[in-house]
């Protein structure tokens, strides 16, 4: 399977996660049906996804992208869709967490290139 497929399947089981996780906090500790619903299905669908991935790549780095990722877009998403701002340390450790997952990507030995 092509470097570039396992990106995009990692980049879907991000996405599930991200849905599955805003769904997650929607349910009411689970006690609404449809966001719970929601959540158990996209959690499963990500963890499908993410098995792609840990095939070819490194359990350790594709667990530091993947949830890397995932902070910085349930933040995204928190802050556009419920209004749920972010002062500026918290910004600051969002952008260290890019910076993470760009280093990782680009300059470990780990991962294959």
């Amino acid at each position: 399977m092509p470097l570039s497929l396992i990106y995009v399947l990692l980049g879907a089981a991000i996405a599930a996660e991200v849905v599955a996780t805003t769904a997650l906090a929607r349910s009411d500790g689970l006690t609404r049906l449809v966001p719970s619903l929601l959540a158990f299905a996209f959690y499963a669908v990500a963890f499908w996804f993410l098995a792609y991935a840990l095939r070819v790549m490194p359990t350790g780095i594709v667990y530091a992208i993947w949830s890397g990722l995932g902070i910085v877009l349930i933040a995204a998403v928190s802050w556009i869709w419920y209004d749920q701002r972010l002062d500026l340390p918290a910004l600051l450790g969002l952008g260290l967490i890019i910076l993470g997952v760009l280093v990782v990507n680009l300059f470990s030995n780990s991962m294959p290139h």
